[in-house]
């Protein structure tokens, strides 16, 4: 149903946005037709690569393909792990990496501007010399705010400060036809009519493309406190977490992993975790308003976490000792990268996580695989990573592939299995993408999938708009 780019389209293509913002050639092409997702069954090359400047090139583009029937891919920081952004249909990617101007950081309402091509890493920069704070921390600082928007991104500050959706107060958006919506504002409170913003937000740049974002700031906290706490029993670790609710006490952050994964990740990173003791980690990031308020919440959390057998806690309460775990933590997956062939983002509630991982664990040993887990423990977002290596004796060794890609079938759907029968969803914030859309329906009956079919018809009726991600 889709047309080709033809020497017309390319020159069109050209009076738009400018020979220097298009690419064609095949060498140059090729990093545009894969995202973060290990393996190479999903890339697909784009006929061409376009880099707008501003919205009104965005629309003028989009009305193009929309004549011409031919397919746009938006593309952001790709750094998403599910080929959200990868042009499975071929046509044209619309990288966003030129539209990167932070336009306005607003003081008085708290609120930033900013085109959708930013970088986390420049943005957080930005805020903070102006003297402000933006919570969500999804994790790799390349990736893009279009990319972070489309897939309402969230990190391991979700359990206190939310995701992505609760600080996009406004934005411009771009439709399949071309016309630009304005939607929302620097305002807090909004009922007036549908919040097709909020449809925007996670939809994966298959209703429009976000070409800029009103987000919400907040004051920077007054401290903040990285407490390390190693369990030998994972069970116990993840027990603490409620209780800590029950006194009244909200971290910015819960994360547990494995010991074995933060000793790789020293080796990787040549730095040192603070403790060598116990199977199992949380590491629990605090803020306060004073020193007094930071020690007794830590002194309650300590407290709570050697109840349930805790081997000891350790405080990197200096921005030097906070940095380097947070660095080590942040490091994991680039530590274990180069082995693994997907990471899940299953979500089930908190409480059912300990018995998640075990079943993960049953399925390590079933299959023979390794499944390195670790997540966030307060949200029960959990990170599964199906590998092609075995590590033993404290070494990675690489896999066949023979061997592991049946494995990792049998292993994918049996996690989600589980997460269904725990009241889970397959993401909690990587997306669906290509890679987990075969997958949708367990998990979302299909009345929901076709009222999200019919949302698609009526934003993008000729489906030009990222074909084939999320479900067919």
């Amino acid at each position: 149903m889709y047309k080709k780019i033809t020497q017309e389209i390319r020159k069109e293509l050209e009076e738009i946005v400018g020979k220097r913002n298009m690419i064609f050639e095949s060498d140059m092409i090729l990093d545009y037709g894969h995202d973060e997702f290990s393996l190479p069954d999903i890339a697909r090359e784009p006929e061409i690569v376009i880099k707008p400047a501003k919205a009104e090139d965005v629309a003028a583009v989009l009305r193009l393909a929309s004549e011409r029937m031919v397919p746009v891919t938006p593309r952001g920081g790709a750094t998403g792990l599910c080929g959200g952004c990868v042009p499975s249909e071929g046509g044209i990617v619309l990288s966003l990496e030129n539209m990167n101007r932070i336009l306005e950081i607003d003081e008085a309402n708290q609120m930033a501007v900013v085109e959708a091509g930013v970088r986390l890493m420049d943005f957080y920069k930005a805020v903070e010399e102006a003297g402000l704070f933006f919570p969500p921390h999804p994790g790799d600082e390349s990736a893009m705010v279009g990319g972070v928007i489309a897939t309402n991104a969230g990190g391991s500050r979700a359990v206190k400060y939310g995701v992505i959706r609760n600080y996009v107060k406004g934005m411009e958006v771009v439709l399949a036809s071309g016309e630009i919506l304005t939607l929302g504002g620097k305002i807090m409170k909004n009922s007036t009519g549908y919040n097709l913003m909020n449809l925007i937000i996670g939809s994966e740049g298959t209703l429009g493309i976000v070409t800029k974002a009103i987000i919400h700031l907040l004051p920077q906290p007054f401290l903040t406190r990285s407490l390390i706490i190693p369990f030998d029993e994972l069970e116990n670790a993840i027990e603490s977490v409620p209780l800590m609710g029950r006194e009244k006490i909200l971290p910015m952050a819960v994360e547990f992993m494995p010991s074995d994964l933060i000793r790789i990740t020293e080796e990787y990173l040549k730095k040192k975790w603070p403790c060598t003791e116990g199977k199992t980690y949380l590491l629990i990031i605090l803020d306060a308003s004073s020193e007094e308020e930071m020690d007794k919440l830590s002194e309650k959390i300590a407290e709570i976490c050697m109840d349930k057998d805790a081997i000891d806690v350790y405080v990197a309460d200096t921005q030097k000792k906070q940095e380097e775990v947070l660095e080590i933590r942040s490091m994991i997956y680039e530590a274990i990268k180069n082995h693994t062939v997907e990471v899940l983002d299953i979500t089930v509630p908190r409480a059912e996580i300990p018995l998640h991982v075990k079943k993960v664990n049953e399925l390590s040993s079933k299959f023979d695989i390794w499944l390195p887990t670790f997540g966030h423990a307060a949200d029960g977002n959990v990170h599964t990573h199906i590998m092609k290596a075995r590590f033993e004796n404290g070494l990675v060794q690489p896999v066949p592939e023979a061997e592991w890609r049946e494995k990792a079938d049998h292993v994918r759907r049996e996690l989600y299995e589980d997460c269904k029968e725990r009241g889970g969803v397959i993401s909690g914030e990587h997306g669906i993408g290509l890679v987990k859309k075969p997958f949708l329906s367990m998990v979302i009956d299909e009345k929901q999938i076709e009222i999200m079919r019919g949302l698609k018809k009526v934003f993008d009726p000729q489906n030009i708009l990222n074909p084939g991600k999320i479900f067919e």
